[in-house]
């Protein structure tokens, strides 16, 4: 899921990655009675307090939200479907974009004002110029990712002189490395091959492999190959796979509260999904085209962030808080040669 970044494309692309990039596409918007539920009082007369935030005219003001299919991200469907964008005044649309190394291009030409993505990729992408800042954290993956093994892989050292498969442009390299840092092996004692994560359980499941970084559905399938089993997942490093909600900062000059508005819209779909997360579900399923079930089995990999999570991660004071997590991160891809800098201060400047 996690591509390769590739900042410098054509506009035709950029154009081209919003009518339909990667194998899966989908658009939603708050349905025309929320609309109009947003703009009407119970006795028929205009009300323009709540599109005031939005727009001085009164008009909705169109937000163009972007992310993969992942439900880590789907209850940005639910905040549609109840109406929460329309009564801040916001028309938002939401485009399933499974071409990741698109959305860097896709800030620079306006063509999404919002994205849900992993929180490296993001600062790769704004190190790269891609005109967006932080605004809040989506989830975190604890145990949605993870390093299969066979049987005779039993710790982090017994790795060296084996082959495993995994991404490197990708965050799960970033969470790999971090369970290597807990051992007493190099990663120049491993034999490492490049391919993406989908891949990597394909690959360790037709015993290609010794061990893969993968996600699900070869995570929990891993036991179809003879003692294949998860080494360690992302339950074991929490904080290493986090997936956040950003705002484009030219859209900001324009519209000062979106951040606000994207901010609350995500906490309120949240709580819903928390209340009931079956009927949350069946919104997320029918928004990302997936059925119910695989939703609900991959968001049990999944920790969600609603308003008192943001509150204590966001708090800059505190120990590994958002920033912190961060600077590990920067730290890390500028080591690896993804990025020039490891100033992220200006990605969090709303928290500022």
């Amino acid at each position: 899921m996690k591509k390769k970044l590739a900042l410098l494309l054509t506009l035709a692309l950029v154009v081209g990655s919003l009518a339909g990039c990667g194998s899966k596409s989908a658009e939603a918007s708050a349905p025309a009675a929320q609309t109009e539920a947003a703009s009407e009082s119970a006795d028929g007369e205009t009300q323009t307090e709540s599109a005031d935030s939005g727009s001085a005219s009164g008009e909705l003001v169109p937000l163009n939200i972007a992310f993969c299919t992942w439900a880590g991200y789907a209850p940005l469907f639910i905040a549609v479907e109840k109406g929460y964008f329309a009564e801040a005044g916001y028309d938002a649309k939401i485009t399933i974009v499974e071409d990741e190394s698109t959305y860097g291009a896709l800030f620079l030409s306006d063509s999404i004002q919002a994205l849900g993505q992993v929180m490296d990729r993001d600062i790769i992408q704004y190190d790269a110029g891609a005109p967006e800042q932080y605004v809040c954290t989506m989830d975190c993956s604890t145990g949605g990712d993870g390093l299969v093994a066979t049987a005779d892989i039993q710790t982090m050292d017994d790795l060296a002189g084996k082959t495993v498969a995994l991404d490197k442009s990708a965050t799960s390299y970033f969470f790999f490395l971090q369970a290597l840092a807990d051992s007493n092996i190099t990663e120049d004692q491993i034999n490492t091959i490049e391919m993406g994560n989908d891949e990597a359980g394909e690959a360790f499941l037709a015993g290609s492999v010794d061990a893969a970084v993968t996600w699900e559905p070869a995570l929990s399938n891993c036991g179809e190959r003879e003692g294949g089993h998860i080494l360690v997942s992302s339950a074991d490093y929490p904080k290493a796979i986090i997936d956040v909600l950003t705002v484009s900062t030219r859209f900001l000059e324009e519209h000062p509260d979106a951040a606000d508005v994207l901010n609350d819209c995500w906490n309120k779909a949240v709580a819903d999904l928390n209340a009931d997360k079956e009927a949350g579900c069946q919104i997320m399923a029918e928004g990302l085209g997936l059925d119910v079930q695989d939703v609900i089995d991959e968001c049990a990999g999944i920790t969600f962030y609603g308003e008192e999570e943001n509150k204590a991660f966001n708090d800059l004071s505190s120990e590994e808080n958002v920033m912190d997590i961060a600077q590990m991160a920067s730290d890390f891809w500028v080591e690896k040669g993804y990025m020039k800098s490891n100033d992220v201060s200006g990605f969090f400047a709303y928290l500022q």
